[in-house]
């Protein structure tokens, strides 16, 4: 992580859960780190744990990554204060109870997308902005699952039957990404991360007693695979990282 000390890293959906985490260790290893969220608050609490010579270098901001218009001012905000966007971390993300098949879900299903599929989308786009401006090697993370590569069906369980397909698009748009930042001449590296169960307050309510009973990955492993992803050497690219609970059956 040396090469990324006093570098500026942006961490989507940093108020809890991998987000907190990664945000946390990225400003541990010295980078410039800004923690966007909707709950702001939760982000400026995250300093209690990071030494105090360090909780300068980590910055809230409000953001909703499902509007366009608050990523464009955030991310032009942020190059502005601190001279680029060196590394992005896409990990906003949400989870509703739905089914393709019910008119009522019409407001759900579009909420997962705007999310996880556009919010992504526009984020990396203004990132890229000021990555391609400043010329530095730079780094994006996207937070995938790993529903986005299989399908999980369960008849008897409540549907979250547009999760996955969000995420099957964060698998394709990876690759996509890889493909423009190599056409576009710039250093730019492209990484998925899919984990398996995590013991967040991600998932639904109903739902969360049950994760915590069997195999389950912690916030703090997810943040470690990231770190070690951001530390290969510039001709190391990882496109693809799927890390599992031992013990998971699916």
């Amino acid at each position: 992580m040396e090469q990324w000390k006093n570098r500026v890293a942006v961490v989507t959906g940093a108020s809890s859960g991998i987000g907190a985490a990664v945000a946390v260790d990225l400003a541990k290893a010295g980078m410039i780190t800004v923690g966007l969220a909707r709950r702001v608050e939760r982000v400026e609490a995250l300093k209690k744990q990071i030494p105090e010579k360090l909780r300068v270098n980590l910055h809230a901001m409000k953001c909703d990554v499902s509007q366009e218009e608050d990523i464009i001012r955030v991310f032009e905000l942020i190059d502005a204060k601190f001279n680029g966007i060196d590394v992005l971390i896409n990990n906003a993300g949400l989870i509703r109870d739905t089914a393709l098949i019910d008119q009522d879900n019409s407001e759900a299903i579009r909420d997962i997308i705007d999310t996880n599929v556009m919010g992504l989308v526009f984020c990396t786009r203004e990132a890229y902005k000021s990555m391609e401006k400043h010329g530095r090697n730079s780094h994006v993370v996207h937070i995938n699952s790993v529903v986005g590569h299989k399908v999980l069906c369960n008849i008897d369980q409540p549907s979250i039957n547009m999760y996955p397909p969000s995420k099957f698009a964060v698998t394709a748009i990876t690759e996509i990404h890889r493909q423009e930042f190599i056409r576009s001449k710039h250093h730019i590296k492209v990484t998925s991360v899919s984990p398996g169960v995590v013991g967040t307050e991600f998932f639904l309510p109903q739902h969360r007693d049950l994760i915590k009973l069997g195999p389950h990955l912690l916030p703090e492993d997810v943040s470690n695979s990231i770190m070690y992803i951001l530390g290969t050497p510039p001709h190391v690219q990882i496109h693809e990282l799927t890390i599992k609970p031992f013990g998971e059956m699916f």
